[in-house]
Protein backbone atom coordinates (compact mmCIF):
# COMPACT_ATOMS: atom_id res chain seq x y z
CA UNK A 1 0.00 0.00 0.00
CA UNK A 2 0.90 3.44 -0.82
CA UNK A 3 2.47 6.27 2.23
CA UNK A 4 -0.23 8.59 1.38
CA UNK A 5 1.04 11.65 0.29
CA UNK A 6 1.20 14.42 2.82
CA UNK A 7 -1.38 17.39 3.25
CA UNK A 8 -0.48 20.86 1.22
CA UNK A 9 -1.11 24.28 2.21
CA UNK A 10 -4.38 25.31 3.63
CA UNK A 11 -3.74 28.46 5.71
CA UNK A 12 -2.28 31.80 5.02
CA UNK A 13 1.35 31.95 4.44
CA UNK A 14 3.45 33.31 7.73
CA UNK A 15 6.54 34.40 8.74
CA UNK A 16 7.80 31.45 11.37
CA UNK A 17 10.60 31.86 13.59
CA UNK A 18 12.09 28.46 15.16
CA UNK A 19 15.31 28.55 17.78
CA UNK A 20 16.81 25.38 18.12
CA UNK A 21 17.63 22.97 14.89
CA UNK A 22 17.38 19.47 16.44
CA UNK A 23 15.38 17.03 15.78
CA UNK A 24 12.17 18.94 16.48
CA UNK A 25 13.33 22.19 14.87
CA UNK A 26 14.80 20.43 11.49
CA UNK A 27 12.09 18.98 11.08
CA UNK A 28 9.47 21.45 11.91
CA UNK A 29 11.90 23.78 9.39
CA UNK A 30 11.68 21.09 6.68
CA UNK A 31 7.67 21.04 6.84
CA UNK A 32 7.24 24.80 7.52
CA UNK A 33 9.13 25.58 4.77
CA UNK A 34 7.71 22.72 2.21
CA UNK A 35 4.25 24.40 2.81
CA UNK A 36 5.41 28.24 1.79
CA UNK A 37 5.91 29.71 5.23
CA UNK A 38 9.22 31.83 5.27
CA UNK A 39 10.79 29.97 7.86
CA UNK A 40 14.14 31.83 10.22
CA UNK A 41 15.83 28.95 12.23
CA UNK A 42 18.44 29.37 14.82
CA UNK A 43 20.55 27.56 17.04
CA UNK A 44 23.39 28.04 19.82
CA UNK A 45 26.23 27.58 17.71
CA UNK A 46 25.09 30.42 15.04
CA UNK A 47 23.75 30.75 11.39
CA UNK A 48 27.16 29.70 9.95
CA UNK A 49 26.47 25.89 11.49
CA UNK A 50 22.79 25.77 9.55
CA UNK A 51 23.59 26.17 5.76
CA UNK A 52 23.57 22.65 5.16
CA UNK A 53 19.75 23.00 6.75
CA UNK A 54 19.15 26.03 4.85
CA UNK A 55 20.09 24.22 1.24
CA UNK A 56 17.79 21.63 2.12
CA UNK A 57 14.85 23.61 2.63
CA UNK A 58 15.08 27.42 1.68
CA UNK A 59 14.96 28.15 5.21
CA UNK A 60 17.05 31.82 6.27
CA UNK A 61 19.85 30.69 8.72
CA UNK A 62 19.54 33.68 11.60
CA UNK A 63 20.98 34.54 14.85
CA UNK A 64 18.92 33.50 18.15
CA UNK A 65 18.57 37.00 18.65
CA UNK A 66 17.05 38.12 15.07
CA UNK A 67 14.45 34.87 15.13
CA UNK A 68 11.37 36.40 16.33
CA UNK A 69 11.62 39.63 13.98
CA UNK A 70 9.10 40.41 12.17
CA UNK A 71 7.28 36.53 13.16
CA UNK A 72 4.18 35.81 13.94
CA UNK A 73 4.93 32.31 15.28
CA UNK A 74 8.00 31.63 17.27
CA UNK A 75 8.85 28.06 17.99
CA UNK A 76 11.51 27.99 20.95
CA UNK A 77 12.40 24.29 20.58
CA UNK A 78 15.72 24.12 23.44
CA UNK A 79 16.96 21.96 25.84
CA UNK A 80 15.34 23.18 29.56
CA UNK A 81 18.08 24.33 31.02
CA UNK A 82 19.36 26.37 27.83
CA UNK A 83 15.56 28.66 28.83
CA UNK A 84 17.22 30.96 30.81
CA UNK A 85 20.31 31.50 28.69
CA UNK A 86 18.57 32.95 25.75
CA UNK A 87 18.89 36.72 25.28
CA UNK A 88 16.88 39.51 27.08
CA UNK A 89 14.50 40.66 23.84
CA UNK A 90 14.24 37.51 22.37
CA UNK A 91 10.97 38.42 20.78
CA UNK A 92 11.74 42.63 20.06
CA UNK A 93 10.35 43.27 16.57
CA UNK A 94 7.88 40.44 16.61
CA UNK A 95 4.59 40.71 14.59
CA UNK A 96 1.50 42.02 16.75
CA UNK A 97 -0.04 39.17 18.45
CA UNK A 98 2.52 36.68 17.84
CA UNK A 99 2.42 33.22 19.13
CA UNK A 100 4.98 30.81 20.87
CA UNK A 101 5.13 27.57 21.06
CA UNK A 102 6.80 25.41 23.51
CA UNK A 103 8.31 21.82 22.49
CA UNK A 104 9.95 21.48 25.80
CA UNK A 105 10.41 18.61 28.61
CA UNK A 106 12.05 18.59 31.95
CA UNK A 107 14.44 15.19 31.51
CA UNK A 108 16.37 16.16 35.30
CA UNK A 109 18.15 12.83 35.53
CA UNK A 110 19.02 12.77 31.69
CA UNK A 111 19.96 16.02 30.90
CA UNK A 112 18.80 18.95 32.75
CA UNK A 113 19.26 19.09 36.44
CA UNK A 114 17.00 19.86 38.79
CA UNK A 115 14.82 22.65 38.54
CA UNK A 116 13.39 23.94 41.85
CA UNK A 117 10.01 26.18 40.32
CA UNK A 118 9.25 22.80 38.57
CA UNK A 119 10.12 20.12 41.33
CA UNK A 120 10.23 22.40 44.51
CA UNK A 121 7.25 25.03 43.54
CA UNK A 122 4.75 22.87 41.31
CA UNK A 123 5.02 24.84 37.86
CA UNK A 124 4.15 23.06 34.88
CA UNK A 125 7.02 22.93 32.78
CA UNK A 126 5.62 25.33 29.88
CA UNK A 127 4.90 27.81 33.01
CA UNK A 128 8.56 27.58 34.25
CA UNK A 129 9.61 28.28 30.52
CA UNK A 130 6.71 31.04 30.18
CA UNK A 131 8.11 32.40 33.26
CA UNK A 132 11.82 32.51 31.69
CA UNK A 133 10.57 34.18 28.20
CA UNK A 134 7.79 36.78 29.59
CA UNK A 135 5.30 36.41 27.18
CA UNK A 136 2.49 33.04 26.70
CA UNK A 137 3.19 30.12 25.65
CA UNK A 138 1.22 27.34 23.79
CA UNK A 139 2.98 24.08 24.45
CA UNK A 140 2.88 21.45 21.76
CA UNK A 141 5.06 19.15 19.88
CA UNK A 142 6.39 18.05 22.93
CA UNK A 143 5.37 14.45 23.33
CA UNK A 144 5.72 13.96 19.32
CA UNK A 145 8.65 11.50 17.56
CA UNK A 146 10.44 14.08 15.42
CA UNK A 147 10.31 11.46 12.39
CA UNK A 148 6.62 11.51 12.52
CA UNK A 149 6.64 15.71 11.66
CA UNK A 150 7.60 14.31 7.94
CA UNK A 151 6.35 10.65 8.22
CA UNK A 152 2.76 10.62 9.46
CA UNK A 153 0.92 13.76 8.19
CA UNK A 154 -2.23 12.72 6.93
CA UNK A 155 -5.60 14.72 5.18
CA UNK A 156 -8.05 16.18 7.77
CA UNK A 157 -10.80 13.12 7.68
CA UNK A 158 -8.11 10.35 7.57
CA UNK A 159 -9.25 7.98 9.83
CA UNK A 160 -5.71 6.87 10.88
CA UNK A 161 -4.45 11.01 11.36
CA UNK A 162 -2.96 11.46 14.48
CA UNK A 163 -3.98 13.68 16.96
CA UNK A 164 -1.55 16.24 19.32
CA UNK A 165 -2.57 17.65 22.58
CA UNK A 166 -1.89 21.57 22.62
CA UNK A 167 -2.42 23.43 26.24
CA UNK A 168 -2.08 27.37 26.66
CA UNK A 169 -3.84 30.13 28.18
CA UNK A 170 -4.12 32.43 24.85
CA UNK A 171 -7.16 31.11 22.98
CA UNK A 172 -5.67 33.52 20.17
CA UNK A 173 -2.83 32.46 20.08
CA UNK A 174 -3.61 28.41 21.16
CA UNK A 175 -6.00 29.19 17.73
CA UNK A 176 -3.40 29.62 15.85
CA UNK A 177 -1.06 27.51 16.56
CA UNK A 178 -3.98 24.46 16.79
CA UNK A 179 -4.27 25.19 12.91
CA UNK A 180 -0.66 25.40 12.32
CA UNK A 181 -0.30 21.63 13.41
CA UNK A 182 -3.52 21.04 10.87
CA UNK A 183 -2.01 22.20 8.34
CA UNK A 184 1.01 20.30 8.85
CA UNK A 185 -1.41 17.16 8.83
CA UNK A 186 -2.25 16.21 12.53
CA UNK A 187 -5.55 16.77 14.23
CA UNK A 188 -5.45 18.70 17.91
CA UNK A 189 -6.65 18.12 21.43
CA UNK A 190 -7.25 20.98 23.47
CA UNK A 191 -5.52 20.13 26.58
CA UNK A 192 -6.49 22.77 28.82
CA UNK A 193 -4.74 25.55 30.33
CA UNK A 194 -1.05 25.93 30.60
CA UNK A 195 -1.59 24.82 34.38
CA UNK A 196 -2.94 21.87 33.24
CA UNK A 197 -0.23 20.86 30.88
CA UNK A 198 1.11 18.52 33.49
CA UNK A 199 -1.37 16.08 31.66
CA UNK A 200 1.13 16.07 28.56
CA UNK A 201 4.46 16.28 30.10
CA UNK A 202 6.87 13.63 29.93
CA UNK A 203 5.68 10.46 31.49
CA UNK A 204 2.01 11.01 30.99
CA UNK A 205 -0.09 8.43 29.03
CA UNK A 206 -0.43 10.93 26.24
CA UNK A 207 3.41 11.60 25.92
CA UNK A 208 4.72 9.68 22.19
CA UNK A 209 1.01 8.74 22.08
CA UNK A 210 0.79 7.99 18.09
CA UNK A 211 -3.55 7.74 17.98
CA UNK A 212 -5.97 9.97 17.03
CA UNK A 213 -8.14 12.63 18.88
CA UNK A 214 -10.59 10.51 21.13
CA UNK A 215 -7.44 8.05 22.37
CA UNK A 216 -5.36 11.54 22.96
CA UNK A 217 -8.04 12.83 24.96
CA UNK A 218 -8.58 9.83 27.12
CA UNK A 219 -5.13 9.94 27.89
CA UNK A 220 -5.22 12.97 28.76
CA UNK A 221 -7.73 12.70 30.99
CA UNK A 222 -6.30 9.49 32.47
CA UNK A 223 -3.05 11.42 33.58
CA UNK A 224 -1.98 11.30 37.06
CA UNK A 225 -0.73 15.08 38.49
CA UNK A 226 2.08 13.19 40.48
CA UNK A 227 5.34 13.08 38.40
CA UNK A 228 7.08 9.76 37.87
CA UNK A 229 10.24 8.78 39.90
CA UNK A 230 12.42 9.01 36.33
CA UNK A 231 11.37 12.23 35.78
CA UNK A 232 12.29 13.94 39.31
CA UNK A 233 15.71 15.41 40.21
Amino acid sequence: MATPEPPGRTGELMKIGIIGAGNIGGNLTRRLAALGHDVAVANSRGPQTLTGLAEETGATPVTVAQAARGAEVVVVTVPLKNVPDLPDGLFDGAAPGFAVIDTGNYYPRQRDGRIAGIEDEGLTESRWTESHLGHPVVKAFNGTYAQDILERPLEAGHPDRQALPVAGDDEAAKKTVRALIDELGFDTVDAGGLDDSWRQQPGTPVYGLREGAAAVAKALAEASPVRPDDFRG
